[in-house]
């Protein structure tokens, strides 16, 4: 089964993608995650991509696709795999597309994320991130054990510069924009599937997982 995640910023897709592939037996395909291990590893593309970090500009959509192409020749996705995080717009749809038809890849399920602008901005603005291993937790909604400490490696915890309102409220004029074309084009190829993610995450997911074992429809 090979499933596409979308959602706004806030909408929980990492933490969905993540579930979702630990239920089905399935691969976890982050570009965030490919983005650091790549830099970490000092890969070419790595390096690439870190140089354009470095200088404060959007790694191009190219290097990411790249990126892909290599993690799409791993064996672990025999079984399919969770695209979580692309595409993001309606050019890397596209060439998703042509890198999937290379390899003989075809998209099962698209599932998109629908969640209301007051939720986004109470998880965005509460959110804290692990210096360390880069875990996601979450002031009131999944605190960690100790107060500013993350569980897994008991590094300390921040606050992203762009998780305040105002920042996050541009994000989604943004996202909007570029996510309407993208909704229409994979609704165009019967594909999208729409939850309301404005629920506890366990509730998301069992809607989900019951949706693709075919035993529920969707409820928005």
């Amino acid at each position: 089964m090979q499933i596409i995640m979308l959602g706004p910023p806030g909408a929980g897709k990492g933490t969905q993608s993540k579930r979702l592939a630990q239920k089905l037996k399935v691969s976890h395909i982050s570009t965030g995650d490919l983005l650091r291990q790549n830099e970490k590893e000092q890969t070419s593309l790595g390096k690439d991509a870190k140089d354009f970090m470095n200088r404060g500009l959007l790694v191009p959509d190219e290097l990411v696709a790249q990126m892909l192409q290599e993690r799409f020749n791993a064996t672990d996705i025999k079984n399919g795999f969770i695209l979580d995080g692309y595409p993001r717009n309606l050019n890397q749809a596209k060439t998703l597309e042509v890198i999937l038809e290379k390899k003989q890849i075809s998209i099962d399920t698209v599932i998109y994320l629908d969640t209301s602008v007051p939720v986004i901005i109470q998880r965005l603005t509460g959110r804290r991130v692990c210096s360390g291993c880069q875990a996601n937790y979450h002031i009131k909604n999944m605190p960690p054990k100790k107060d500013g400490y993350c569980d897994q490696c008991n590094q300390t915890l921040y606050q992203r510069t762009d998780d305040n309102e105002a920042t996050v409220m541009k994000r989604l004029d943004v996202y909007k924009k570029e996510v309407s074309t993208l909704i229409d084009y994979y609704k165009e190829k019967h594909l999208l599937v729409e939850f309301s993610a404005d629920e506890d995450a366990g509730v998301v997911l069992q809607k989900i997982a019951e949706y693709l074992s075919g035993n529920d429809s969707p409820k928005n």
